[in-house]
This record gives C-alpha cells, structure tokens and sequence, in this order.
C-alpha cells in the first residue's frame, strides 16, 4: 500500500506507520504492554487503600462508594476522549465517538456485563475489608480471579499464551488462596487473644470478657482518638496491641467485633469470582470471539463505510472501557442510595441529604480522598485493557499483583500484622513468596495479539 508523500525508501510495516500517526492510538508492542500493566498494578493497589483508610476514619461505605464510582467514570470519559479518538478513524479501526452510533450491541452487552461484575466485586471487597484485612482480601480475590478469570482468557485468546508456562502460575495463585486464609485465620486467633489479654486485666471478677464487652466495658480505651492519627491525638495505642484494636472498633463505621470469620471469607470469595468473569466479559467486548456481531454493517453514517466489507468492526478498547464503566456506575448509585436507606451489616441509615452535605470532617477531606481513589481505579483498569489487547488478557490478569501493593499499605498506614505470633508471620511471608513467583511466571506466557 502507498501513500502520498512519503518516499518509498522507508522501510516500515504498514501496519506501524498506520499506528504512529494516520488511525487511532492502540498499544501494539509487548514492552508497551507490560508498561500499561506496571502502571495499572500501582494505581489498583492503592485505591482499596484509600477507601479501607476511609472506613476505618468512620465515614460510611456508602457514601464512600458514590463518590468513587462517580471519579471512576470520569476516567473512562478522558481516556475515551483522549486515547479513543487521537488519530484518524478508518473503517478497519474507528474513534470513539463514530462507534458509539454503530450497530455494535452484542459486544456493547459483553462489556456491560462486565461492569456489572466488576461493580458488584468492589461493593462486596469495601466490606470484606472490614472483616478480612486489606492484603488478605486482595490476596483472595486476586487469586481467585487468576484461577477463572486467566483459565478462560487463555481459551478466549486463542491459546496465545504459552500454556507450559501460564497454567503453572495459575496454580501458585490457587496455593496463595489457601495461604491467605491460613494468615486470616491466625491473625484472627492473634487478635482474639489480645482481646482477651485485656479483657483478663480488666476484669470484674466473673473472669468474663468478650470483644463486644470490651469496647463497652472501658471508655477509656475508646475514648483515645484515631488509630490513623488524626489531629488532636492525645495518646496513641501502638499498632498491633489489643488497645490499637478497641480503638479501630470504636471509631470505624463497619464493627466487626463478634461477627463470624466465616462472614468475611464468604464475602471475599463471593468478590473473587465476581472479579473473575469482567476481563473474560471485556475480552469477548473487543475481540468478538463468538462472532455476535451482524454481517451487515448499518450505513447510516458516513458513505466512506460503505467501503466496509466485514461486517461491523470490533469495538476498541477505549469505547468498550466506556460502556463497561457506565454500566459498572449505574449498578453502582442504584446498589448504593438502596443501602442509604436499607443498610446491610447493622451500617447506620443515612439519606441523599446527608450524603450530599458528608465532607467528613473539618481536619481532612473524606470525599476528595474517594475522588482519588475513583480515578486510580478507572486508569487502572483501563490500562489494563490497553495491555490486555496487546499481549492478551490471560497475561494481563498478571495486574493481579496488586496485593503486593495493598499489603505494602496494609502494613505501613494500618498496622496490619504488627505484633502478630510467628505463625502468622510464616503463612505471610509464605503467601507473598508464592504470589511473587506466580506474577513472574504469568507475566513470562505473554504472548502476541496478531
């Protein structure tokens, strides 16, 4: 193929030159690839951090959540009129907004669906937080997610992915999910004797305490302020001690004290195969793999498509982020204003007045802090899609090492397995060890998208 003005002497594929100016802007190359996901990795590690650190300050999940739903479509908005429309729109590859008019629905549906998942998983994680931990949440979760969500893209991508070398990753990722409930568990017994340390000091006599008891029993205790520090501390309890713990209790908005670990683990399972079907979901959107989409492609738009004889033309990444994020928002304020009024797990009621009128604080901002995180969600995933279409998405579910990430956080702002019994240590440093392994193998099957 020629073109006009450009000397016959360079020696650049048609498809490359086509890339670096004269259609849309896609990620093509493998080192591309891996950048988009090294990105996405730290931006998805760090927003469940911020909203664990909003849960914990005592603002409700809800009001939480809306805020950072409504940021998290606003990063699918940039980069579809950024990324999506930078470039020329042909018939092969058009911008985003000429898609938005094309008969497309199948995989608009595929990308929708997707949203929805993914939605209701990160609804369910802002809980499972309270009772799990933030590294072992997203440990689980992760895991989980590779353990489906990687099986299916392999097959979906057409066995790009080098199978000796993916499906060994997958199951260091399974053995990962039973060490992350193996340090939940034993970091719950830690806690529980801690608790019951002090309840032994500060008992009446009957030799009784419990959790629950303890936060009622010493005022003292929950009178101290803020385990994160807020101003005004005037005496803080050290991270890992059974005081830091009563303090969490009394502030945060989610109590946990005396529910069943059994509660959480559910909820963090139940999150883990939500997570697990969106990129399948995304990855039929873009790629069609079960030709959904009609042979006869709608005219009317421009005549330049009647030059079309493929039929409609795949949905791009930037596009098919759209849907999946409008749908991802709309599931998102519907669940959310219902559990204003209707709260799950004992919440506080609260209303649209009051979610409205809740900045959370004269010492800090609570809503800018979910703004934040909205947006490192939405440019995480969308990075991740970016990469995905590149090197397939069975290679980009290696973003999932996210709770390498959300640990680092859990340890250095929250105090996460501070003054924990070796034991637990052990399950940590084995579960970390193995997930370590499983990003660098699932990373090593990348494949190429042709």
């Amino acid at each position: 193929m020629d073109f006009v003005g450009i000397p016959s002497l360079i020696t650049l594929p048609t498809e490359r030159i086509l890339s670096r100016g004269l259609k849309m802007y896609v990620v093509e190359s493998k080192g591309g690839a891996i950048v988009c996901m090294l990105f996405s990795l730290f931006f998805l590690g760090t927003w469940p951090a911020i909203l664990t650190l909003l849960e914990r300050r005592g603002r409700l999940p809800q009001h939480t959540y809306l805020d950072y739903t409504i940021t998290n479509l606003l990063a699918a908005v940039i980069i579809a009129f950024t990324f999506g429309e930078i470039g020329k729109s042909t018939p092969e590859q058009p911008n985003f907004l000429i898609q938005l008019s094309q008969d497309n629905w199948p995989s608009v549906l595929f990308a929708m669906a997707g949203g929805i998942v993914l939605s209701v998983g990160n609804l369910s994680t802002q809980y499972a937080w309270a009772f799990v931990g933030l590294s072992v949440t997203e440990v689980i979760t992760s895991s989980i997610t590779v353990v489906i969500g990687t099986t299916l893209n392999y097959f979906l991508d057409d066995k790009i992915n080098r199978a000796e070398i993916l499906f060994p990753g997958v199951g260091c990722f399974l053995i990962a999910v039973c060490l992350g409930s193996a340090v939940h568990a034993s970091n719950a017994a830690d806690n529980k004797a801690k608790l019951g340390n002090l309840s032994d000091v500060h008992k009446n006599g009957t030799g009784a305490g419990t959790s629950v008891t303890i936060v009622e029993t010493y005022p003292n205790a929950v009178a101290m302020k803020d385990p994160e520090n807020v101003t005004g501390t005037k005496e803080r309890a050290k991270f890992g001690t059974a005081e830091f713990l009563v303090e969490l209790e009394s502030r945060r908005s989610i109590k946990v004290f005396g529910k069943s670990t059994f509660i959480g683990l559910s909820i963090t399972f139940f999150a883990g195969v939500c997570f697990s079907l969106f990129s399948p979901a995304f990855n039929l959107a873009t790629n069609d793999q079960w030709h959904t989409l009609k042979h006869a492609f709608n005219l009317a738009t421009n005549d330049q498509w009647r030059t079309l004889k493929h039929g409609v033309p795949h949905l791009s990444v930037y596009t098919a982020f759209f849907y999946f994020s409008a749908s991802c928002f709309v599931v998102a304020t519907i669940l959310n204003i219902s559990f204003l009024y209707y709260p799950i797990l004992k919440l506080p009621r609260s209303s649209l007045k009051a979610y409205l009128s809740d900045w959370n604080g004269r010492d800090w901002n609570g809503r800018g802090w979910a703004f934040l995180a909205g947006l490192l969600c939405g440019f995480g995933n969308g990075l991740q899609f970016m990469g995905g279409q590149a090197a397939g998405y069975a290679a980009a579910d290696a973003v999932q090492a996210l709770p390498l990430v959300s640990t680092f956080w859990g340890i250095l702002i929250f105090g996460e397995y501070r003054k924990s019994s070796r034991r637990t240590y052990v399950f940590l440093v084995g579960m970390l060890s193995m997930f370590i392994a499983a990003v660098g193998v699932l990373m090593a099957s990348s494949g190429h998208r042709k």
